[in-house]
């Protein structure tokens, strides 16, 4: 990683940026972009900067430096062989190779021993062409796979499978430790050379081996890197000493025999010759054990080794899967059953494990895991763009060359009981690879005990370096911890829990059991590597650019498929395990992880498949079926720019429970230039209420000359294509009255006429301070619906769509209706109930009948009503009348101003005609007053038709309030404005009224189509 902070890193173009804080601009031939260079800067400055970068990994190198004191910064120079293709080579060529390899080809036969080398090189080749795709598009600092995954797939996808590929290195030391045990124990400082590891004896020495090793990495990791190259060495000389041996076997095979008693091979560290001796007669039938197959068998030697010239090829071809405890037996013909070794058959070398096909797959493919090696590296390499793809593929190549060599000389040269005689029992207790090596087995002995030590080192070096990479990241808040360590920024937390988890695998202590799980990890790493490789390249993204050309998205959904086909085949449940702790880190990083940034491919296919599915929706209209209400809410922000009304935003969220679209906006009045900041800062308020009352959706903050204007504009144009609310949801403007003037009236009246104009629905919630929360449960009441025109049916689908929220849960639905005089209410109540029923909702039904006449209440409630109006009327004439006395004095100063200067000019000056002069006006106010003072307010009489509607207005209301008083909700018709605007000064009025005395009410205007259907 950078030594920078990371969110600069990556949202700047420099690559090693260092913002100078005193600017000066010499060149004076750019004048016009002056302006420009405090954001922009120059294309010299740019390259200059280009020019002297350094890359050097935020790993060991510098906590090296850090330990000796000394800054070394000096400009990479490893080339491909030393910075890439050496270190693939040490990592993919280690313990299974020298410990398992001879036995996986005797067991499984030279031809699936093939097929396995073959399916796992080709998914690593097919991997490294992948990575070295993302590798060559741009710096790939340290953290490699992890860093390369993260920023192709995005944070979720990069922290799962970064941890995976951390988890995978943590077990790849356990099992790196648990050879270098079993090498220990077994060949150099065996106890008992009888008999198989006891795992208690593994799960001590190898806790104990752990501890030194971290300790050595605690201490110093500078000595670890100097001894990198020893630990090469051996791998080397162990491979020559191998290839050597099986040259020489063409000259004369080692003198190594196995002894055997009939086809059964024998554990010869007890006999010093091969007969039938009396001290071999009495172990073999003493204390009274059956001896009828050692009677009836002779004991006879064979050549462990026969060599390139012999037929034991033929021998080796075909699998040779057993059961656990069977005695390796010779193939002879007629071919006898396996005989399973009883506790008296201790002599005999017998079958630890039960075998198959793919159990070797998942023992086998750790040998051909480190191919990232080279990508992690990338900090120190002259030339990382050419270096790691050359590098990674050319050691995948040569590995792959040396194992199927490999499992073609182990085939020819080495006998069947001794290949599938795993601990090499058979030869005087030392590895079957040993005694094909030249000139000593002890090369091998040393080599490989050597190497696994290196690379248990090197795996409890990098790991966790890698968990301070993820920790440091912040994309999983619960490992911040493991990101700090020591001054010279050592890992030490993370090192800690590296040993912690690395102890999990040492006490399964098997080597064979260990394998799988590792397995499973790397491979799971792999796929994704893979298929960042894949989205990238089909979204042909513009930043896509990778310099190695030699890649195909289709390569890469093999090596996906080929990868995922691994993972089952090495083990089922190990693979739906690894699938399953992945998932739940990705669900974790995506609920409570940071949010970044990264410019990754998953965002990019989301908005692919974004477009894709907007430009689906426009080609048809919408169904019935699938309407739902799609929201644009209409938020108001206080002074302080954070949401009024809360509610608002969970009364949302019930109504949607996540579904649909829902848009939050709001307008701020005056410029964009001027209010830039505070629609910045009112938006990200709106976002953290929407995430607080769980309302999932989007927010717009818009600014506008003013608040009618605004609001226009978003019911017209909030959303996108087919992606467009059909419904707008706005709280009740509850302070109408008390305003001094009509503003706030005339916006509410005519977002009505607007939503009604381009057919959406609207809801007006009245209290919506008073609506519960998310976290209120309502134990009972009821939703009470008041059907009193039909606009499509959205008064009967709101309260189902809050009932399936767990706020209205427990709520019951009733629906009521208004029956007119000539209307049969019986009838009425009947059809309504079997218009519900195919509906398939469950609702109580009610018809309600109003009584016609009107009374003396209704009089004066309209009486007073015209009144006020009346009264705003005047009080809205006497502010003109100030405007036009203020637009006087502004007059006659202009004309005194512009006389003088005539005069001084020596021009005639023209009489200035003026359209209000002092004498007018005082004449037009007296006329006013005694106007007013002759005319009594309360002998008015009320219009007829406003009459009518409050008659309406308050009867309803008096039937409402007596049965939907007790209620938790109540869903009413909204009467829409007038047409003309001469009423509509009383239009608020008359809701005012229809509303009086309940607490929520929620207003509900249809947008003029049928949005619930009785058909399937």
């Amino acid at each position: 990683m950078f030594l920078i902070d990371e969110s600069h890193k990556e949202s700047t173009p420099f690559l090693n940026s260092n913002d100078d804080e005193d600017c000066s601009y010499e060149g004076k031939n750019m004048a016009l972009y002056e302006e420009e260079m405090d954001s922009t800067p120059m294309v010299a400055s740019l390259l200059n900067k280009l020019a002297n970068y350094t890359n050097l990994t935020q790993g060991v190198r510098e906590h090296e430096e850090a330990e000796d004191g000394v800054r070394r910064v000096a400009v990479p120079q490893m080339g491909t062989f030393i910075g890439v293709y050496l270190p693939c080579m040490q990592n993919i060529l280690g313990v299974v190779l020298f410990l398992r390899l001879t036995w996986i080809v005797g067991t499984a036969g030279i031809l699936e021993s093939l097929a396995i080398v073959s399916m796992c090189c080709v998914c690593t080749l097919l991997t490294a062409i992948s990575m070295s795709a993302i590798a060559t598009n741009g710096v790939v600092p340290a953290g490699g796979s992890y860093y390369m995954i993260s920023r192709s797939l995005g944070p979720e996808f990069g922290g799962a499978v970064g941890l995976c590929f951390y988890l995978g290195t943590t077990f790849a030391g356990s099992l790196y430790i648990l050879g270098t045990i079993e090498i220990l124990l077994m060949y150099i400082v065996p106890f008992d050379a009888m008999k198989v590891l006891d795992e208690n004896d593994m799960r001590i020495y190898g806790t104990c081996c752990l501890l030194l090793m971290a300790l050595v990495v605690f201490v110093g990791v500078k000595y670890v890197n100097k001894l990198a190259l020893v630990f090469l060495s051996c791998v080397a000389l162990s491979i020559m000493a191998i290839y050597a041996g099986a040259a020489k076997t063409l000259i004369e095979p080692p003198a190594f025999n196995v002894c055997m008693l009939g086809n059964r091979a024998l554990k010869n560290e007890m006999f010093d010759k091969c007969e039938k001796t009396e001290l071999v007669t009495n172990l073999f039938c003493g204390l009274n054990s059956t001896c009828d197959f050692f009677e009836s068998n002779n004991m006879s030697e064979i050549v462990a080794i026969p060599g390139l010239r012999s037929d034991v090829i033929k021998e080796n071809l075909w699998s040779n899967y057993d059961d656990a405890n069977m005695i390796i037996e010779k193939k002879i013909s007629p071919k006898l059953p396996s005989v399973k070794a009883g506790s008296k058959d201790q002599y005999y070398v017998i079958n630890d494990i039960t075998t198959y096909f793919t159990l070797l797959v998942g023992i086998y493919f750790p040998s051909v895991t480190g191919i990232m090696a080279g990508s992690n590296r990338s900090g120190d390499l002259r030339d990382a763009q050419r270096s790691i793809p050359v590098g990674t593929i050319l050691a995948i190549v040569t590995t792959s060359f040396l194992y199927i060599s490999f499992v073609f000389l182990f085939g020819a040269c080495i006998e069947g009981v001794v290949l599938r005689d795993k601990f090499g029992f058979s030869v005087k207790t030392m590895p079957v690879i040993g005694v094909l090596a030249w000139p000593s087995p002890w090369v091998i002995v040393i080599g490989s005990f050597f190497s696994c030590c290196g690379a248990g080192l090197q795996s409890l070096t990098g790991a966790p370096r890698l968990l301070q990479a993820i920790a440091r990241d912040g994309i999983i808040p619960l490992l911040q911890v493991f990101g700090h360590g020591k001054r010279n920024g050592e890992p030490t937390w993370a090192l800690l829990l590296t040993v912690g988890i690395c102890e999990i695998g040492i006490l399964i202590a098997s080597l064979d059991k260990v394998a799988p799980i590792l397995s499973m990890f790397f491979l799971m790493c792999y796929l994704f590597v893979n298929l960042a490789c894949a989205v990238q390249t089909l979204l042909r993204t513009p930043n896509w650019r990778p310099r190695f050309k030699f890649y195909h998205w289709t390569l890469s959904f093999l090596g996906m498929s080929l990868c995922l086909s691994l993972m089952f085949i090495c083990s089922w449940y190990y693979a739906i395990g690894a699938i399953l702790i992945a998932g739940c880190i990705y669900k974790y990083i995506e609920y409570r992880g940071a949010v970044k940034e990264w410019g990754d491919g998953i965002r990019g296919l989301s908005l692919n498949a974004a477009r894709y599915a907007l430009i689906r929706l426009e080609e048809a209209p919408l169904h019935t079926k699938n309407w739902r209400p799609q929201l644009l809410v209409l938020c108001k922000l206080n002074s302080d720019l954070k949401v009024k009304h809360p509610r608002l935003l969970s009364f949302t969220s019930q109504l949607k429970a996540g579904k649909g679209l829902t848009i939050v906006g709001s307008v701020l009045e005056g410029t964009y230039m001027t209010r830039k900041a505070d629609a910045i800062a009112g938006e990200q308020n709106m976002k953290a209420a929407m995430a607080a009352e769980r309302t999932k959706g989007f927010s717009h903050v818009i600014v506008s000359s003013s608040l009618r204007d605004g609001f226009s504009i978003l019911i017209q144009s909030a959303g996108l294509g087919g992606m467009k609310h059909n419904a707008v949801l706005m709280p009740w403007p509850a302070g109408w009255k008390q305003a001094r003037d009509s503003l706030a009236q005339r916006n509410f009246i005519e977002t009505v006429r607007e939503t009604t104009e381009a057919h959406q629905a609207l809801l007006v919630a009245k209290n919506i301070d008073h609506f519960p929360d998310n976290h209120e449960r309502l134990k009972e009441g009821s939703i009470d619906v008041w059907w009193i025109v039909h606009d499509g049916g959205l008064l009967m689908l709101l309260p189902f769509l809050l009932m399936q929220h767990k706020v209205w849960r427990k709520c019951k639905m009733r629906v009521f209706t208004v029956a007119q005089l000539d209307d049969n209410s019986i009838q009425m109540k009947k059809d309504l109930q079997v218009f519900l029923y195919q509906l398939r909702l469950d609702a109580e039904v009610e018809v309600v009948e109003m009584v016609s006449d009107i009374s003396a209440f209704t009089y004066e409630r309209t009486l007073k009503m015209e009144q006020r109006s009346q009264m705003l009327k005047e009080m809205q004439l006497s502010r003109t009348e100030r405007e036009r006395e203020a637009q006087l004095i502004h007059d006659r100063n202009t004309a005194a101003h512009s006389a003088s200067n005539d005069k001084a000019a020596g021009a005639t000056p023209e009489h200035v005609h003026m359209t209000w002069t002092k004498d007018k006006l005082l004449n037009e106010r007296n006329k006013h007053r005694e106007g007013m003072a002759v005319k009594d307010m309360f002998n008015m009489k009320p219009n007829q038709a406003n009459v009518r509607r409050m008659h309406t207005a308050v009867k309803l209301n008096e039937v409402v309030k007596k049965k939907s008083k007790d209620s938790e909700l109540v869903l009413l018709n909204m009467p829409g404005p007038p047409r003309n605007k001469k009423g509509e000064e009383n239009y608020m009025e008359f809701l005012e009224v229809l509303m009086e005395g309940l607490d929520r009410v929620l207003l509900v205007r249809g947008g003029g189509r049928e949005v619930i259907t009785i058909y399937s």
